[in-house]
């Protein structure tokens, strides 16, 4: 499949969350009467991965405030998530486990080819923000040089905003969401 453009339509796809299975993105993204995010990060454990979590946590407020929603891909096992997490509550938006990177590889969001490649000035300033912050690594899963991705769709599932980062800190802020989805 090619990378997803805005314009075309984010094709139908299945997936599971930490507390449920098999649910369908369609049905998904039309809960809401706004746009839905889709963002896709690495894995659960990764620091850099935790605090835009932490960030889209803190601030989901903005994203509610559209009427649209959020959905954060990430390439970690169900199972495990749920018990890190604790309950469905922990997160006002729902996780996309795809620990098998199937959604990855059909939207051709690749990952870097050396991991030098994705530590880019950008990332390098936002790690400092990271570690001051005091979050520590979890459990390695996926690819660790898999870079970020970011969608937004209409209820029809037409894409508004298609980004594929070339660099592993570059994922939108809670402020930008809150704008692509308005």
């Amino acid at each position: 499949m090619a990378k997803l453009t805005v314009g075309g339509k984010l094709p139908e796809f299945t997936y599971d969350t930490p507390f449920s299975a098999g649910a369908s993105i369609t049905e998904t993204v039309r809960r809401v009467r706004g746009k839905t995010a889709l963002v896709f990060l690495r894995y659960y454990g990764c620091t850099l991965c935790q605090y835009d979590i932490h960030q889209f946590q803190t601030q989901y407020g903005k994203i509610a405030a559209t009427g649209g929603q959020l959905l954060v891909v990430l390439q970690s096992d169900p199972k495990n998530l749920a018990e890190q997490l604790g309950s469905r509550e922990a997160l006002p938006f729902d996780i996309i486990c795809d620990p098998r990177e199937e959604l990855y590889k059909r939207f051709e969001i690749l990952p870097a080819e050396k991991m030098e490649d994705a530590l880019k000035p950008g990332t390098m300033a936002k790690i400092d923000i990271v570690k001051a912050s005091g979050l520590q690594h979890g459990e390695y899963e996926g690819n660790e040089q898999q870079l970020p991705a970011a969608f937004v769709v209409t209820p029809d599932l037409t894409l508004t905003y298609a980004h594929y980062a070339q660099e592993l800190g570059d994922v939108p802020t809670p402020d930008e969401l809150a704008r692509l989805l308005g």
